[in-house]
């Protein structure tokens, strides 16, 4: 089997945002280790990023250029025949994937001798499409976790090489999520790539079958605007796993409020106005902070930011909107 018969096998890694650095970092040290040949990372081409708009690279090529200045980082707006011919021309042997965000072709795939695995945090067939870690917080599944998979045509839909699981808490964030199966997931991918090495090949895995599959949809910024007329409990969870980004607002004295954090009231709701309709904001607790009347309950309210303003805790945040209580927000 040429190269990996010494138990060193060619790797291309494709990624882009943060959530696959660990898997990188993962391979360039099983490089080190003499397992494998880091031969390029492929990644996203440079876009404009933050305020300023000023163009940057994804996070993995820049992890990729403080990792190994010298690595070949390969940036392409489509898979086409240029970028088949560049990496054909690497000689790899495997290509290991973790959100690197464009569909793999069969003539892509056709280029590595012992085909493709792609780290995908989710619990599969449950959770296939581009944002499973946001779908388990907004649909409050119990557990989610991390599948290392085979790259196949359908997407998410190759066989399981490797899995791990983890309980849900009901208040993980979707940045929390992310760094939690971006550890598991490097952990798992540099694994199986060991064992590759040792055995020369794939090893066999775990069909998805037609039953559970679910798709998760594209987040978009649209979608983080809050209804007060929903549960409690969807409020938070759609706080949670809009967080970062898009974050959830509202609307308040004719501009937007961004909610960056907040939970379920338990509270005492003794003196708190009755009948106030979704959205009003009912009063003030020093244990719980601002609470908020929604579709069935309260909730609290512990983080407001407004538009290219800096974050703020409730009391801060009601120092400086002192007519807050009582408003209705939108």
């Amino acid at each position: 089997m040429g190269k990996t018969e010494k138990g060193v096998i060619r790797v291309v890694f494709a990624g882009s945002p943060g959530i696959a650095v660990p898997a990188l970092r993962a391979l360039a040290g099983l490089e080190a280790g003499g397992v494998c040949a880091l031969a390029a990372v492929l990644t996203n081409p440079d876009s404009a990023k933050g305020r300023g708009g000023k163009s940057g690279p994804t996070e993995v090529a820049a992890a990729a250029l403080a990792l190994s200045p010298g690595k070949r980082i390969l940036k392409f707006e489509k898979l086409d025949g240029n970028a088949r011919e560049a990496v054909a021309a690497l000689e790899p042997d495997l290509l290991v994937s973790f959100a690197y965000g464009k569909i793999f072709g069969p003539k892509f795939l056709a280029l590595f001798p012992l085909g493709g695995i792609n780290v995908h945090p989710s619990l599969l067939p449950r959770w296939r499409g581009p944002a499973p870690i946001q779908a388990a917080i907004l649909h409050g599944d119990a557990e989610t976790g991390v599948c290392v998979q085979r790259l196949a045509a359908e997407m998410d839909g190759g066989d399981i090489l490797a899995r791990e699981r983890f309980p849900l808490s009901e208040r993980e964030t979707s940045l929390s999520l992310a760094g939690t199966a971006a550890e598991t997931g490097a952990s798992l991918a540099a694994a199986l790539i060991r064992r590759v090495a040792a055995e020369g090949r794939l090893p066999a895995g775990e069909k998805q079958g037609p039953e559970g599959v679910r798709y998760s949809a594209l987040i978009t910024k649209e979608m983080g605007r809050i209804d007060w007329r929903a549960g409690t409990a969807e409020i938070d969870r759609k706080i949670r796993a809009f967080t970062p980004w898009p974050l959830c607002l509202t609307g308040f004295a004719g501009s937007e409020l961004y909610l960056l954090e907040g939970r379920p009231f338990a509270g005492d709701t003794a003196g708190l106005p009755e009948g106030a309709p979704p959205g009003t904001v009912l009063g003030a607790d020093k244990k719980w902070g601002v609470l908020i009347r929604t579709g069935d309950g309260i909730f609290a309210a512990e983080r407001f930011q407004f538009p290219a303003r800096k974050a703020l805790d409730w009391r801060s945040f009601l120092n400086g909107a002192r007519n807050f209580i009582g408003s209705v927000l939108e």
